[in-house]
This record gives structure tokens, sequence and C-alpha cells, in this order.
């Protein structure tokens, strides 16, 4: 069997995703993630009377929290794939990623396991942030000056 009849039998027999179904979840859970986290800070200004700025803060704090427990539990990681980027994408998708690491690497140790895989899954996504994070600084010192 060559590589092109490979490919063919596996894109035969790969079930196909249906698209719009997927955009729809993603934009509901997505926005269900907002409104919750606007939920949440609304709540910490009411209760503990502070700062829009500091509940803020306090509930990206909670949502990050929230994620942990849901990905340390293990039912997270199915509604990743039931919910895909709805899910992935906000600030939920980085925590799983990283928890995620933690757990898979735990065994190996707190030096060669956790200390040195933990950032495996968004190491990119710090190193890309970072980057483009200095090149906009330059731009504005540039255009600035």
């Amino acid at each position: 069997m060559n590589k092109e009849e490979y490919l063919s039998i596996v894109k035969k027999y790969t079930p196909k995703e249906n698209k719009i179904k997927n955009y729809f979840y993603a934009f509901l859970v997505g926005g269900l993630i907002g409104f919750s986290g606007e939920l949440i800070k609304k709540i910490i200004i009411c209760l503990f009377n502070i700062s829009a700025k500091d509940a803020s803060s306090w509930t990206s704090l909670l949502v990050i929290l929230i994620t942990c427990i849901c990905t340390g539990l293990g039912f997270f990681d199915n509604l990743v794939s039931k919910y895909k980027s709805g899910l992935f994408i906000p600030t939920t998708g980085f925590a799983h990623s990283i928890m995620s690491s933690s757990l898979d690497y735990k065994k190996d140790g707190l030096i060669t396991g956790l200390g040195s895989n933990i950032f495996k899954l968004a190491g990119s996504v710090i190193l890309y942030g970072l980057i483009s994070a200095f090149i906009m600084g330059i731009i504005k010192v540039i255009i600035n000056v």
C-alpha cells in the first residue's frame, strides 16, 4: 500500500465534523464564559465593595482556579472536546494547558517532571506573547518619539 492509498482510506473513514454546530457551540460557550465572568465581577463588587479594576483581577483568578479544579477532577477535557475553542481560546484554555501538563508529568518528580514540562503546551503562547509585546513596545516608542 502506498502513501496515497493509505491517505484515501484514512479520509474515507475519518468522521466529518459539523463545522456550523462547532461554531455555534464555540460562540455560545465563549459567550457564557464572558457573561459568567462579568456576573462574578459584579457579585465581587457588590459583596466586597471594591473597585472594578480589583474585581476584574479577582474574577480572572477565580476563573483560572475553577478551570484548574475542573481539569484536576478530570471533566474539563470532555468539555473541551465537545465545545472546542469556546473553552480553549479564553483564559480557561491557558489554565487548562498548564494544569494538564502538570498532571501528566507529576509522577516524574518535581524537577524533571513537573518543573521541566509544566509549560510544554503553554510555552509557545508565552513565547510569542512576549515577542509580540516587545515588538509593539518598540513600535510605540518609535511612534511617540
